[in-house]
């Protein structure tokens, strides 16, 4: 595990339309794609949207080998989906039996339509944290979560929560490997051990990972307190959003592949 591998929550730095447009946009964009994937029944719809989705990712200026180091955590998740329909789901016809398992036509198909769903949520989401920096995503997400006041709810306390949560996630992975590599100088590389081995050493890296987390997290409330940060007071912001057109037409365009999946 090197960091170099660690891109979840990272923003990478180009040009492109992509990231130029409003993080109010991009994460309003996100929550209806998640709708059109999710409510998408058929291959045609499905591979429709795969297109679409796969021309924004290749107009964001990123090589789409980063979109896929960044599900690559979550392979071993897609995987077992796919096993658990394929042996539990019935119809179909039946391939071959496994014991009492029977893995059906039915079943494989969606387990491949699950993997399939869950590769562009992951992928396609990674947009949001790529193109946009940190200070930008802050200012969309307190802008979107502005009617939550009306049931007495913070948008800037849940807006600090998400945007420190995407900040740490490759900080504690580098810490992981930190640990890792320190762990491996003294003669327990986890690169050398079995299968079994090597996850009773990921679990005696749990405790030193989450007091390094509540260390930092400490030294980011005393940060933020030593410089006058006031959770919900009113303050202005050196960055300014404005919508535009491109916005309006982004937007315009996903709320259009959404409808296009109900009436299909």
């Amino acid at each position: 595990m090197k960091s170099s591998k660690l891109v979840m929550g990272r923003y990478v730095e180009a040009s492109s339309w992509v990231h130029r447009l409003d993080p109010r946009a991009k994460l309003v964009a996100m929550l209806l794609f998640l709708a059109t994937v999710i409510s998408a029944h058929s291959i045609v719809e499905l591979s429709t949207i795969s297109v679409i989705a796969l021309l924004i990712l290749v107009s964001s200026g990123i090589p789409l080998s980063r979109y896929g180091r960044a599900s690559k955590p979550l392979w071993p998740l897609m995987f077992f989906m796919f096993l658990f329909y394929a042996l539990f789901e019935q119809g179909g016809s039946v391939w071959f039996e496994i014991g009492s398992f029977h893995v059906s036509s039915e079943g494989v198909l969606l387990g491949l339509s699950a993997v399939w769903r869950m590769l562009l949520l992951v992928c396609f989401t990674s947009i949001l944290t790529f193109t946009t920096t940190p200070i930008e995503l802050n200012l969309g997400l307190e802008a979107v979560l502005k009617p939550l006041k009306l049931i007495g709810v913070s948008p800037q306390q849940w807006t600090m929560m998400i945007t420190i949560a995407l900040r740490f996630i490759p900080t504690i992975f580098e810490e992981a490997d930190r640990i890792l590599k320190a762990q491996a100088s003294r003669g327990a590389d986890i690169n050398d051990l079995k299968l079994a081995a090597k996850g009773k050493m990921l679990l005696t890296l749990l405790v030193p990972i989450i007091v390094g987390a509540f260390r930092r997290a400490e030294d980011l409330v005393q940060a933020m307190e030593s410089r006058g940060y006031v959770l919900d007071r009113a303050r202005t912001s050196l960055r300014m959003l404005k919508w535009r057109r491109v916005d309006s037409l982004f937007l315009i365009g996903f709320g259009v592949m959404l409808v296009f999946t109900f009436v299909m």
